[in-house]
């Protein structure tokens, strides 16, 4: 059974109480928030004052996609601003074990997400200490793209990676996914779709 979670950045943001209320009423599990820094990826999405409102409101728990640099400076602050799952990009962290052991050390889950160019091979040495891998089937940064196929390669490589390391992580695929791929997408192992 998949996991879904659609993507704050769909929702009409001059009323966004009505946008989360029907995520929360939906079959959605969790609310998916990509918050985008201008400088990692081109685009700048939201921030904190946005976050804040969505935690009132939100009845869904929030997997909060970090596609910024230096994700560590604001670890703490997404955690109190209600983030259930944190997951930062594999190519912005430099210290990437101690980054996900500052997340789990404020009792949230902690996920790795990769760029469409990313070996899933480099995941091998911090796979096992991590709740999800987010591959990313578009390029970060835009959305209504076109999936990009050679992802279902690296769900297939990724599913290997983790039943060797005997990790717990969740595939998730962030982009493109529509009803045209999805259910190719679950067949090849991945559980979690977000960003629809």
């Amino acid at each position: 059974m998949a996991l879904l979670a659609p993507s704050l950045l769909s929702a009409d943001f001059s009323n966004l109480t009505n946008a989360i209320s029907l995520v929360n009423e939906s079959s959605a599990d969790w609310l998916h928030l990509d918050v985008m820094d201008g400088v990692f990826v081109p685009n700048i999405s939201f921030g904190f004052p946005v976050l804040s409102a969505v935690q009132k409101h939100c009845q869904k728990p929030m997997d909060v996609h970090l596609m910024i640099v230096d994700p560590d400076r604001y670890i703490e602050r997404f955690v109190k601003h209600g983030a259930h799952l944190i997951s930062v990009h594999y190519e912005a962290c430099i210290h990437l074990h101690r980054t996900i052991q500052t997340i789990h050390s404020f009792n949230v889950k902690a996920g790795i997400a990769i760029n469409p160019h990313t070996s899933v091979n480099l995941l091998e040495d911090i796979i096992q200490d991590v709740d999800l891998i987010c591959l990313m089937s578009v390029n970060p940064g835009f959305g209504s793209q076109k999936f990009i196929d050679h992802t279902y390669s690296k769900i297939d490589k990724l599913k290997n990676l983790i039943l060797q390391k005997n990790s717990k992580a969740l595939i998730e695929i962030d982009g493109g996914v529509d009803t045209t791929n999805a259910k190719k997408i679950s067949s090849n192992g991945c559980r979690y779709f977000s960003g629809w």
